[in-house]
Protein backbone atom coordinates (compact mmCIF):
# COMPACT_ATOMS: atom_id res chain seq x y z
CA UNK A 1 0.00 0.00 0.00
CA UNK A 2 3.03 2.03 0.64
CA UNK A 3 4.50 1.51 -2.60
CA UNK A 4 1.04 2.63 -4.03
CA UNK A 5 1.09 6.00 -2.87
CA UNK A 6 4.44 6.55 -3.06
CA UNK A 7 3.79 5.77 -6.86
CA UNK A 8 0.67 8.13 -6.97
CA UNK A 9 3.00 11.02 -5.59
CA UNK A 10 5.76 10.68 -8.57
CA UNK A 11 3.11 10.15 -11.05
CA UNK A 12 1.71 13.79 -9.79
CA UNK A 13 5.02 15.54 -9.35
CA UNK A 14 6.15 14.14 -13.09
CA UNK A 15 2.42 15.63 -14.40
CA UNK A 16 3.53 18.55 -13.22
CA UNK A 17 7.13 18.74 -14.22
CA UNK A 18 5.66 17.42 -17.91
CA UNK A 19 3.29 20.61 -17.80
CA UNK A 20 6.11 22.98 -16.38
CA UNK A 21 3.35 24.42 -13.96
CA UNK A 22 4.01 23.63 -10.32
CA UNK A 23 0.56 24.41 -8.79
CA UNK A 24 -1.19 22.48 -6.83
CA UNK A 25 -4.41 22.25 -9.27
CA UNK A 26 -1.60 20.80 -11.58
CA UNK A 27 -0.73 18.53 -8.57
CA UNK A 28 -4.32 17.66 -7.92
CA UNK A 29 -4.72 16.68 -11.85
CA UNK A 30 -1.48 14.71 -11.67
CA UNK A 31 -2.76 12.82 -8.36
CA UNK A 32 -5.72 11.96 -9.78
CA UNK A 33 -4.42 10.64 -12.74
CA UNK A 34 -1.99 8.45 -10.88
CA UNK A 35 -5.48 6.66 -9.19
CA UNK A 36 -6.92 5.94 -12.30
CA UNK A 37 -3.48 4.49 -13.30
CA UNK A 38 -2.84 2.59 -10.13
CA UNK A 39 -6.71 1.48 -10.46
CA UNK A 40 -6.79 0.60 -13.92
CA UNK A 41 -3.23 -1.71 -12.84
CA UNK A 42 -4.43 -2.83 -9.49
CA UNK A 43 -4.91 -7.08 -10.82
CA UNK A 44 -0.85 -6.80 -10.87
CA UNK A 45 0.08 -5.16 -7.61
CA UNK A 46 0.24 -8.07 -4.52
CA UNK A 47 -1.87 -5.73 -1.87
CA UNK A 48 -5.26 -4.30 -2.25
CA UNK A 49 -5.73 -0.80 -4.57
CA UNK A 50 -5.49 1.77 -1.49
CA UNK A 51 -8.44 4.11 -2.51
CA UNK A 52 -10.29 1.51 -0.70
CA UNK A 53 -8.61 1.49 2.53
CA UNK A 54 -8.75 5.30 2.47
CA UNK A 55 -12.66 5.37 1.51
CA UNK A 56 -13.16 3.07 4.32
CA UNK A 57 -11.47 5.40 6.90
CA UNK A 58 -13.68 8.09 5.52
CA UNK A 59 -16.71 5.86 6.12
CA UNK A 60 -16.00 5.51 9.80
CA UNK A 61 -15.15 8.80 10.08
CA UNK A 62 -18.70 9.63 9.23
CA UNK A 63 -20.45 6.79 10.85
CA UNK A 64 -18.87 8.27 13.87
CA UNK A 65 -20.14 11.54 13.47
CA UNK A 66 -23.27 10.52 12.53
CA UNK A 67 -22.90 8.60 16.22
CA UNK A 68 -21.91 11.57 18.02
CA UNK A 69 -24.69 13.87 17.04
CA UNK A 70 -27.18 11.02 17.37
CA UNK A 71 -26.16 10.13 20.72
CA UNK A 72 -25.22 14.00 21.89
CA UNK A 73 -29.00 14.53 20.83
CA UNK A 74 -29.85 11.40 22.99
CA UNK A 75 -27.99 12.73 26.00
CA UNK A 76 -29.39 15.93 25.56
CA UNK A 77 -33.03 14.91 25.46
CA UNK A 78 -32.41 12.67 28.98
CA UNK A 79 -31.11 15.99 30.38
CA UNK A 80 -33.97 18.14 29.30
CA UNK A 81 -36.69 15.39 30.66
CA UNK A 82 -38.26 16.88 33.68
CA UNK A 83 -38.79 13.12 34.72
CA UNK A 84 -35.53 11.11 34.66
CA UNK A 85 -36.47 7.56 33.10
CA UNK A 86 -32.78 6.95 31.87
CA UNK A 87 -31.24 3.39 33.41
CA UNK A 88 -27.43 3.51 33.87
CA UNK A 89 -25.83 0.18 33.55
CA UNK A 90 -23.07 -1.32 32.70
CA UNK A 91 -22.61 -4.67 30.20
CA UNK A 92 -19.95 -7.07 29.14
CA UNK A 93 -19.45 -6.89 24.86
CA UNK A 94 -17.89 -9.13 22.86
CA UNK A 95 -15.94 -8.49 20.35
CA UNK A 96 -14.90 -10.28 16.70
CA UNK A 97 -11.55 -7.50 17.15
CA UNK A 98 -8.47 -9.47 17.38
CA UNK A 99 -5.24 -7.01 17.06
CA UNK A 100 -4.84 -4.66 20.16
CA UNK A 101 -4.95 -1.02 17.76
CA UNK A 102 -8.20 -2.38 16.73
CA UNK A 103 -9.82 -2.70 19.98
CA UNK A 104 -8.18 0.70 20.74
CA UNK A 105 -9.62 2.23 18.29
CA UNK A 106 -13.18 0.68 19.54
CA UNK A 107 -12.81 1.90 22.83
CA UNK A 108 -11.89 5.08 21.95
CA UNK A 109 -14.55 5.61 19.53
CA UNK A 110 -16.94 4.20 22.40
CA UNK A 111 -15.26 6.86 24.97
CA UNK A 112 -16.20 9.55 22.40
CA UNK A 113 -19.51 9.38 21.93
CA UNK A 114 -21.99 11.14 24.47
CA UNK A 115 -23.51 8.33 27.03
CA UNK A 116 -21.18 5.34 26.63
CA UNK A 117 -17.70 4.92 27.99
CA UNK A 118 -15.12 1.65 27.96
CA UNK A 119 -14.55 0.60 31.59
CA UNK A 120 -12.04 -1.89 31.35
CA UNK A 121 -10.96 -4.28 28.60
CA UNK A 122 -10.63 -8.45 29.64
CA UNK A 123 -7.06 -9.81 29.58
CA UNK A 124 -7.77 -11.82 26.48
CA UNK A 125 -9.17 -8.74 24.31
CA UNK A 126 -12.30 -10.80 23.79
CA UNK A 127 -14.69 -8.46 26.19
CA UNK A 128 -15.34 -5.45 26.76
CA UNK A 129 -17.03 -3.76 29.87
CA UNK A 130 -18.94 -0.38 28.81
CA UNK A 131 -20.58 2.09 31.21
CA UNK A 132 -24.18 3.50 29.14
CA UNK A 133 -26.16 6.26 30.51
CA UNK A 134 -29.39 4.59 29.07
CA UNK A 135 -29.28 0.83 29.14
CA UNK A 136 -32.93 -0.38 28.79
CA UNK A 137 -31.75 -3.57 26.43
CA UNK A 138 -27.84 -4.26 26.59
CA UNK A 139 -28.57 -6.95 23.45
CA UNK A 140 -29.69 -4.48 21.53
CA UNK A 141 -26.81 -1.84 22.33
CA UNK A 142 -24.50 -4.93 21.82
CA UNK A 143 -25.75 -5.38 18.47
CA UNK A 144 -25.54 -1.48 17.29
CA UNK A 145 -21.87 -1.42 18.36
CA UNK A 146 -21.31 -4.39 16.30
CA UNK A 147 -23.06 -3.11 13.55
CA UNK A 148 -21.80 0.27 13.48
CA UNK A 149 -18.09 0.58 14.90
CA UNK A 150 -16.86 -2.99 15.10
CA UNK A 151 -17.76 -3.67 11.51
CA UNK A 152 -16.40 0.05 10.38
CA UNK A 153 -13.20 -0.22 12.23
CA UNK A 154 -12.73 -4.06 10.35
CA UNK A 155 -13.55 -2.69 6.72
CA UNK A 156 -10.32 -0.76 7.52
CA UNK A 157 -8.09 -3.10 8.91
CA UNK A 158 -8.91 -5.80 7.24
CA UNK A 159 -9.36 -4.89 3.68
Amino acid sequence: MAFQIILNLIIAFVWMLLNNEWSMMQFTVGYLIGIGCIGLLRRFWPHDFYMRRVWAIFKLFILFNKELLLSSIAVMVQIVKPKLTMRPGIFAFQTELKSDWEITVLSCLICLTPGTLTLDVSSDNQTLYIHAIDIHDAELLAVQIKDTFEKAIMEVTRT
